[in-house]
């Protein structure tokens, strides 16, 4: 048997969870623990994207120079979105470490109030680099809850339900993402900072969090039980170490490839030669239209690529997943489009993001349990320092108005992560 094909032994998680046939003979303990990670990763979503909608415009207004013409806005924009991504994959290690240490409720209430206080004091930011430290502050919160809230689930709910909970999940970042949509059309006519406003919510759930959701009998266990206190390092040594580096892999490439579609597509559109009469208002709508659709697509994706991961495992839906990003993205850049046909083909890139929610579920049993956070988070999220260095990057090929060729340049990225995951380990069956 291949080493890819070797199944990861079971761990504790495995072994203690209860199997429940049906939503009614989940605990009370399963589903606080449900919710509270939905409503992060809604929130997260909403958090995520509420400057990159309006990163143009905003920062023009900050540098006090028109967004459609002068090539600071794009290289500062670039430069605080990379920040941004830079502090996610910072955040990822520092909280998921804390996770393993302090409990995931515990970390999980930390994240929340970290990205919820630091978007909404975006709203004062009166330079760009203000609004760069605010942003990267915010997105330390945000990559620390995608670990915690990951381990959280996979240690208190059914394994055999883990592909469709890793849609759930991704489906609540995706509503969070088109909530932040629908707050960016409606304020399409006001200062752009008043979007930041909004961020401020969920730090209202934390005191709920606190209250109701008790840490996983499995973390208690494991620290009852601790002998030695597993390090970061100790990724990098024995067995784990092979898992560790093409997980890293295979994560760069495509957050790379997302992130830099997902910021730079945007002002892509507001580049189009048919909007060159439109009003800044128009645009902006026109924008947060075609992001709706795309996320809104990805939500179809999420339980597609979850559908197709219960029959062929995670690791054979990565890979199908990487081609079909791929061909999508060939489909929507290779030739010049106008506005109504990219309402067609931006959102089959949509679709195969499907792939991030299988991350969820897929990384946490990869790692011991007192390495579960740390592993999870540092590997998801050390691919958000290459998305940013790739958001960057982007910026010094493209001119202003010419970012087709770009973009389509970015699905090369999706082929070579279908060949390093096709490496990548399977997980017992059923998981």
């Amino acid at each position: 048997m291949p080493p890819s094909e070797q199944p990861v032994a079971a761990t504790a998680a495995d072994v203690a969870l209860p199997v429940s046939a049906s939503f009614g003979s989940l605990s009370a303990r399963q589903w606080k623990s449900g919710i509270a990670a939905w409503l992060g990763w809604f929130f997260d979503g909403l958090e995520l994207h509420l400057y990159t909608l309006v990163a143009t415009p905003l920062v023009a207004h900050l540098l006090k120079v028109d967004g459609t013409t002068d090539p600071h806005v794009k290289t500062y924009s670039a430069w605080i979105q990379a920040a941004f991504l830079i502090g996610w994959a910072v955040g990822g290690g520092i909280f998921g470490r804390l996770g393993d240490k302090i409990g995931r409720s515990r970390a999980l209430s930390l994240t929340i109030l970290t990205y919820a206080a630091f978007t909404g004091i975006s709203f004062f930011a009166q330079t760009w680099w203000q609004l760069l430290i605010f942003r990267f502050i915010s997105a330390l919160g945000i990559g620390g809850e995608w670990a915690v809230g990951a381990s959280l689930l996979a240690e208190t709910w059914p394994k055999h339900w883990r592909p469709w909970i890793a849609a759930v999940l991704q489906t609540g970042v995706n509503l969070g993402i088109l909530f932040a949509c629908f707050v960016v059309y409606e304020l399409a006519g006001q200062p752009e900072r008043y979007v930041f406003l909004v961020g401020v919510l969920p730090a209202i759930i934390v005191f709920w969090i606190r209250r109701n959701v008790p840490e996983p009998e499995e973390w208690r266990e494991a620290k009852l039980k601790e002998q030695t206190k597993p390090q970061l390092r100790d990724l990098f040594k024995g067995d784990i170490c092979k898992t560790t580096v093409l997980t890293i892999a295979v994560c760069s490439l495509t957050l790379t490839g997302w992130w830099a579609f997902m910021f730079w597509h945007p002002q892509y559109l507001r580049n189009l030669p048919q909007l060159a009469t439109w009003s800044a208002a128009e645009k902006q709508q026109y924008v947060s239209k075609i992001f709706f659709l795309v996320v809104g697509v990805s939500i179809f994706g999420n339980y597609f690529s979850s559908w197709v991961a219960t029959f062929i495992g995670y690791r054979r839906t990565i890979f199908l997943s990487c081609i079909a990003f791929v061909l999508a993205f060939w489909q929507a850049f290779r030739i010049p489009r106008g506005p109504d046909e990219l309402e067609i083909y931006l959102p089959l890139i949509g679709f195969c993001s499907g792939v991030f929610g299988l991350y969820t579920m897929y990384l946490p049993p990869l790692f011991p349990t007192l390495l579960r956070t740390t592993g999870a988070g540092f590997c998801y999220n050390i691919g958000r320092i290459a998305a940013g260095i790739g958001t960057v990057v982007f910026l010094l090929y493209v001119s202003v108005g010419d970012f087709r060729s770009a973009l389509l340049g970015i699905g090369v990225l999706f082929a070579f992560a279908a060949v390093v995951s096709w490496f990548l380990p399977d997980l017992a069956k059923g998981e």
